[in-house]
């Protein structure tokens, strides 16, 4: 039976482009594993192959959440390992492709998710609308640094998740985040990344070809059907950095450019978490014969 890849790494790296590579070598199809990918007309902020780019491979869990919708971790879980199992047992390749490492790890790891409190989660985002999310993230990391190290203060509704869970349970948040063992379905995992320079340079060329090939247009659109009132979808990076702007001085010069640093840092925070995991096999995103190194690599 066929065994899955997933391909992860910071943004920016080159993934796409070498999942659908493997897929299209190995008989596969890919996985999205970007959570912002989830989102119909979400396309230009978050670099989303376009059909062109797919070249005839099949690719599951894009544009499958409407941007009033949150998207959830667990949702996700249970629906990413049926299409793992189904295109098992068609014996087809699951190729697993994406930057969201909590994602990655719910599919691969034994990531289980505590229950909910709204009256808990309400008075949580209360004090978080009147103290700012700054106390809340303080309070976490007091109570669970390991949570509060892997969390932005700016991510409110992390934070007041967490929060949310260690209140419900007396546990650390982190707590239920296991140690990686074996991936499930004996995947291999597959990092891609790049030298900090080339990298950060490769986010402001991607931030620059996002707002000329209409980033925000889109945003607009995207602004009628609702996406302002999107918990998750709203503060996606390139579409938070433009509704302010919509609200402010019509600057997308300066929305750019708050995107390239949000990014950066951003991508900072991805090479820390994947770098932990000691399972992934690391490449350098910039070798010419990157696909048929991969492709040595897995064997036969």
């Amino acid at each position: 039976m066929s065994r899955p890849i997933a391909v992860v790494g910071p943004t920016a790296t080159g993934k796409t482009d070498l999942g659908v590579r493997l897929a299209l070598d190995l008989g596969g199809e890919v996985i999205n594993a970007d959570a912002m990918q989830l989102y119909r007309g979400m396309d230009i902020g978050t670099a989303k192959a376009t059909p062109l780019e797919r070249r005839g491979v099949p690719h599951h869990l894009l544009d499958v959440l409407e941007v009033t919708e949150t998207a959830s971790v667990a949702a996700y879980q249970r629906q990413a390992r049926a299409e793992i199992e189904r295109l098992l047992a068609a014996d087809r390749v699951p190729v697993l492709v994406g930057g969201s490492g909590l994602y990655i790890q719910a599919v691969l790891d034994d990531l289980r998710f505590p229950g909910t409190d709204p009256e808990v989660r309400a008075a949580l985002e209360a004090e978080a609308a009147e103290a700012g999310a700054g106390v809340l993230h303080e309070r976490l990391a007091r109570l669970d640094p390991d949570a509060a190290a892997a969390i932005l203060p700016s991510n409110i509704r992390r934070v007041v998740r967490a929060l949310e869970v260690i209140e419900l349970t007396g546990r650390p948040f982190s707590a239920n985040l296991p140690r990686p063992g074996e991936p499930r379905y004996g995947t291999r995992m597959i990092g891609v990344d790049r030298g900090v320079t080339e990298l950060d340079n490769r986010v402001e060329q991607r931030v620059r070809r996002m707002f000329e090939q209409g980033l925000v247009a889109e945003v607009r659109t995207l602004e009628a059907r609702g996406l302002r009132s999107g918990r998750t979808a709203s503060r996606a990076l390139g579409y938070q950095q433009v509704l302010a702007e919509l609200d402010g001085e019509g600057d997308f010069a300066a929305a750019a450019a708050a995107t390239v640093t949000a990014t950066r840092r951003f991508v900072r925070k991805q090479r820390s978490w994947f770098r932990r995991d000691r399972r992934i096999h690391w490449f350098d995103g910039a070798e010419p014969d990157l696909a048929e190194r991969v492709r040595a690599a897995l064997g036969p």
